[in-house]
């Protein structure tokens, strides 16, 4: 009994531990979850529900909500860049990853649209504290912050 209810323990705080919350601002109260990320899956506010799903990212897509049919590809993540739809073109790029930021269609300083640092995200190239956008409660892919952003 007591060996089962340790691998219950463990298995419980092992799915806990998977869910990610995204905060507006620089807050951490639960009122103020925007999302919630569970295995690459971006529901709605703190739910985890199938109903709740707003995006699903496999690595490579973004599917809008929770089927994966080529039709509902919303968005491409291919060598740190983001492309529009499926497409992996030039003239779709919708942002690049490089250095902890995220940058519209090119990599200058004033197309900043993001900064990711200690699980927050600064406006533009920003460090203050006055300019976190969001705040995860653990590590992100880029691409999926940047469909948060999008999204919320």
């Amino acid at each position: 009994m007591r060996i089962a209810m340790t691998i219950i323990g463990l298995c419980l705080s092992l799915s806990l531990a998977a869910q990610t919350y995204v905060y507006a601002g620089n807050s951490v109260y639960s009122s103020d979850i925007v999302c919630t990320v569970v295995d690459n899956t971006i529901y709605r506010g703190r739910s985890t529900y199938s109903s709740d799903i707003v995006a699903t990212f496999d690595g490579t897509y973004f599917y809008k909500g929770s089927t994966k049919y080529i039709s509902d590809i919303i968005a491409t993540w291919q060598s740190n860049t983001i492309y529009q739809g499926r497409s992996t073109y030039s003239s779709d790029i919708v942002a690049r990853w490089k250095d902890g930021t995220m940058y519209g269609r090119q990599t200058y300083q004033s197309d900043a649209l993001f900064r990711y640092a200690d699980n927050k995200v600064y406006k533009g190239t920003s460090v203050y504290t006055s300019d976190i956008i969001l705040r995860t409660s653990a590590s992100l892919h880029p691409a999926l912050l940047y469909i948060i952003c999008t999204l919320f």
